[in-house]
């Protein structure tokens, strides 16, 4: 039986600093077992598992302080108002935010980025306009783009990458010009693990005065985030991409341009007085947050916030690189797989393929043996076009993975090949 117990015992494992063995404890699925064999769970790019502390928050939120928010003069809805607004705080912080006004919470990326497009871009692209975005984003982050586009008569564009699954960086200033209103980019490819130069595509940006989201849904996770450092205009992500639940999320936003733009809904709490000839809204952060919020979601990424400050995420990102170069090294050396994005900079992911056998059947046989990877698109159609290939395996880790559990894939792949042979 293909086992995965802890660490191998590498000496570069000794400069790391981080127990894997107390961290899946915290990890209650971790102990999981698939058709009778331990989950080896590698598909933290599509959602992250959750500690004990998360789901705890959660059920003491329903157990002892569940009213709704900023309404309520009674105990129950102060309570959780101040549990919900503390964690706006801790978002804030997090992130290194000017203030908690520049944190709106939404269902996750995909709602942050659909808010700025009908809002910013409702206000700012017209007919002839351009929105610039790269050639490796997920759907989430070229369909909204193409909507508004099509609506407003704009043209988008887009940053080619290399076939190393880079940025063509010496393409943006040409593709930058008095007609683009804003660039939208990711931070770490969620198909190819590429760590983007986003500051210096902010830079400039900046220079030719456009302002920049960035989609963070596969950074945060990975590595420290500073907004201000960033000189960012939007930064959108996901809870359950960060440990925590799913359908909350975060769009920081300067304050100056959230003021500056419309409502992207309409209802309770996101109104300052309401008649039938007018309504006023409410100040920023909750003229974006209409009718009551996921409140039990949002206390629980405030926990799951605490918990990855509390494990520290340079040593996060050491030992997830650590991971990597470890996988890596193992699947390389494998005549037959072809590994798709392989940029000097990457988090911790990785893309393949095994020659003659379709992504799809290599994940269906891997789940037979416990191994959870993602098979397909992973939202990213156009990156599949562009490495001419229909779907890729993916395995995509976490500080709470180890290298056994590597080998456990590698192994894995064996017994697909035997099947296919």
């Amino acid at each position: 039986m293909l086992r995965p117990e802890v660490l191998h015992d590498h000496n570069e494992l000794n400069d790391l600093a981080i127990d894997v063995s107390r961290i899946r404890e915290d990890f209650p699925v971790l102990t999981t077992l698939v058709k009778g064999r331990p989950l080896v769970y590698l598909d933290n790019a599509a959602t992250t598992q959750k500690p004990r502390s998360v789901i705890e928050r959660i059920c003491r939120y329903y157990e002892s302080e569940n009213a709704n928010i900023h309404r309520g003069v009674h105990h129950l809805s102060m309570m959780a108002t101040e549990a919900y607004e503390s964690v706006r705080e801790k978002v804030r912080a997090f992130i290194n935010a000017r203030e908690p006004r520049e944190i709106v919470f939404v269902r996750g990326t995909t709602e942050a980025v659909n808010l700025v497009a009908r809002t910013y871009g409702a206000v700012n692209v017209g007919p002839g306009d351009e929105v610039l975005i790269t050639a490796m984003e997920h759907h989430s982050n070229i369909v909204p783009w193409q909507m508004l586009c099509e609506e407003k008569g704009a043209r988008l564009r887009v940053i080619p990458i290399t076939d190393r699954g880079e940025l063509v960086l010496d393409a943006v200033p040409n593709l930058l010009s008095q007609r683009t209103k804003l660039v939208s980019i990711t931070h770490i490819s969620n198909a190819l693990g590429t760590v983007n130069p986003v500051a210096e595509i902010i830079r400039l940006a900046h220079e030719r005065g456009i302002p920049v989201l960035v989609d963070g849904a596969q950074a945060v996770a990975h590595m420290p985030v500073d907004v201000q450092e960033l000189d960012c205009d939007f930064y959108a992500f996901s809870g359950h991409k960060i440990f925590g639940p799913t359908g909350i999320g975060v769009l920081y936003g300067r304050a100056d341009l959230l003021e500056a733009i419309p409502p992207y809904q309409g209802g309770g709490d996101m109104i300052a007085s309401v008649t039938f000839e007018k309504t006023t809204y409410n100040e920023i952060p909750y003229k974006f947050e209409a009718g009551t919020p996921n409140i039990a979601g949002a206390i629980g990424l405030g926990a799951a916030l605490d918990y990855v400050q509390s494990v520290g995420l340079d040593k996060i990102a050491r030992y997830e690189n650590y991971l990597l170069k470890y996988a890596t090294e193992r699947l390389s050396s494998f005549d037959d797989i072809q590994i798709i994005g392989q940029a000097p900079e990457k988090a911790a992911l990785i893309s393949f393929n095994l020659h003659g056998i379709h992504p799809h059947d290599v994940g269906t046989i891997l789940d037979q043996y416990g191994v959870a990877v993602r098979t397909g698109h992973h939202c990213a159609q156009p990156v599949m076009d562009r490495f001419g290939v229909p779907a890729t395996v993916r395995a995509s880790f976490a500080f709470y993975n180890t290298t056994h559990e590597i080998d456990v894939l590698v192994e894995a792949l064996g017994k697909v090949r035997e099947v296919f042979k």
